[in-house]
């Protein structure tokens, strides 16, 4: 399979880096977590460590990848008996990047899909503002979110008051059998192209994509990451549109700095506000999306301690002609990151 001659080749790579390459020195950084929700009845613990590799071998070619291991503690019947755990993991990507210029870099290998902004900025446990993903998340990445295959990608026009953007990728499918299960990726092939103005710090984009493997289909979406100057504001959203339906998400952060300063009590925390909607077209196979239509409002807080130790905790409300619930969510994660080895001096 070409991932595995891929993961091959990164292995060999590694273990084989030339003088010059070993003045850069490769990282090792991430994320360990403990989560925790409770929806309908239903809840749930997940201890989480999702390390990050960074291999650079020279000025131009780069090594990356991210695995997540993870243990899901629930009750034995659902809501009631004894809590039991089951163990998953999952690489998230594995890829080797080239870049060739300002305007084009080759990524080949397993990397997190290109739809809209969510997948690829927002999943980290260390970085996504709530915990539980929107509504719509599963629209354009299916279920793991990631992509076997080529992607390209870079800036096409950069000026001093705009950028334009882009990533175009096509994935092979793999969905063989269990043994794959690790990598499993969809028959898939789109890109993303977004406009960013640096002034006011707007981006605005559009992303497509071509699912052709079991039920075919056009996915469309736009998304918007807009940061106001002179403020602590933060506001994303997105929209997506396939067979199964289409919905759209829209947040709201704020950072507390201007109480004291960024280091001071109240300046450390972050309430964030999160509104979205699901319209449901058809039933289509494996989707992961809500059954039904469904709204869902969201409140949440972040809370930054020192040494890269953040808190979050939130709750939300869910509307659906199945019924209405509560969505209750924490999680308490950590940042780290080091070096491989000592640079050597000079």
């Amino acid at each position: 399979m070409f991932y595995k001659g891929l993961a091959i080749l990164a292995l060999c790579l590694a273990s084989g880096l030339s003088a010059r390459a070993q003045s850069e020195i490769p990282v090792i950084s991430g994320g360990v977590g403990f989560l925790g929700n409770t929806q309908a009845g239903f809840t749930f613990f997940e201890p989480i460590i999702s390390p990050v590799v960074d291999v650079p071998l020279g000025n131009h070619v780069l090594i990356e990848g991210r695995g997540t291991f993870l243990g899901f503690i629930s009750h034995q019947n659902g809501t009631t008996g004894p809590y039991q755990v089951q163990f998953f993991e999952s690489a998230d990507y594995l890829q080797i990047d080239i870049t060739v210029n300002s305007q084009l870099t080759v990524v080949a290998g397993r990397f997190l899909t290109p739809f809209n902004i969510y997948n690829e900025r927002f999943t980290p446990i260390w970085i996504a503002p709530l915990i539980n993903a929107p509504l719509i998340y599963s629209i354009g990445t299916r279920t793991t979110g990631s992509s076997n295959g080529i992607m390209a990608r870079g800036a096409l026009v950069a000026r001093d008051n705009y950028e334009v953007n882009y990533t175009a990728f096509y994935s092979a499918s793999d969905q063989a059998d269990n043994s794959n299960a690790h990598f499993a990726s969809a028959r898939a092939a789109g890109g993303r192209a977004g406009i960013f103005f640096p002034h006011p710090r707007l981006e605005v984009g559009v992303s497509y994509q071509r699912y052709m493997q079991d039920t075919h289909m056009n996915v469309f979406g736009t998304y918007l990451s807009w940061q106001p100057n002179d403020t602590l504001l933060d506001i994303k959203s997105e929209y997506a549109h396939s067979l199964s339906g289409q919905g759209y998400w829209l947040q709201g952060a704020y950072r507390l700095s201007r109480f004291g300063g960024a280091d001071s009590v109240v300046g450390r925390l972050v309430p964030i506000v999160r509104v979205q909607q699901f319209f449901r077209n058809q039933q289509v196979s494996g989707d992961s999306l809500p059954s039904v239509n469904t709204q869902e409002a969201d409140f949440g807080l972040n809370y930054y301690l020192p040494h890269e130790i953040r808190l979050n905790g939130s709750y939300g409300r869910q509307f659906s002609s199945t019924g209405n619930s509560n969505v209750w969510s924490f999680a308490i994660t950590y940042r780290f990151m080091f070096p491989m080895w000592p640079g050597r001096s000079n």
